[in-house]
């Protein structure tokens, strides 16, 4: 059996998503030159998950998707915000969490969270300063005249005879 890079879906996984997948729906406010379902044939869904998983799984920026696999890295990411604003992807959390709990079971009553988003309070006696903060540059320098450049020989005054 071949082995699967972590971006690419297989198909029983696939199975599981599809019908979660919000259908793509015409706006009825809107007027349109074109009849449903004229011009470029859509993105398949597939594809467009797939190319979501790529990003989450390298981290990479969606303008650096490989075009050639997944197509247009705008046009993925306009389905990404889409599917995110249908509610999507807490959709696929709840169908995940509820599977892993029929095959495992969540002990929901032992869950407990606990984390700490403050400063540690002796960090800066006990690491000093910042190395990197050197302080501003313009402050350090003296500047001739009081600015930051200057004509290297003496100025004339234009009171006096040359």
């Amino acid at each position: 059996m071949a082995k699967i890079q972590s971006w690419e879906v297989s198909d029983t996984f696939w199975e599981k998503v599809e019908p979660l997948i919000p259908p793509v729906e015409r706006e009825p406010s809107k007027t349109y030159k074109r009849k449903a379902g004229g011009g470029r044939k859509p993105m398949p869904p597939r594809r467009i998950f797939e190319a979501i998983l790529y990003v989450l799984r390298t981290g990479c920026q969606w303008k650096a998707l490989p075009k050639e696999r997944f197509g247009s890295p705008s046009a993925i990411h306009t389905h990404f915000m889409r599917w995110m604003r249908a509610g999507f992807f807490v959709g696929l959390w709840r169908a995940g969490l509820a599977e892993y709990d029929e095959m495992e079971g969540i002990a929901w009553s032992w869950q407990s969270i606990d984390g700490a988003l403050v400063k540690a309070p002796l960090a800066l006696e006990a690491v000093g300063r910042n190395p990197t903060d050197r302080g501003k540059k313009r402050k350090q320098a003296t500047f001739i005249n009081g600015r930051p450049w200057g004509p290297a020989i003496n100025r004339r005054d234009r009171s006096k005879p040359a």
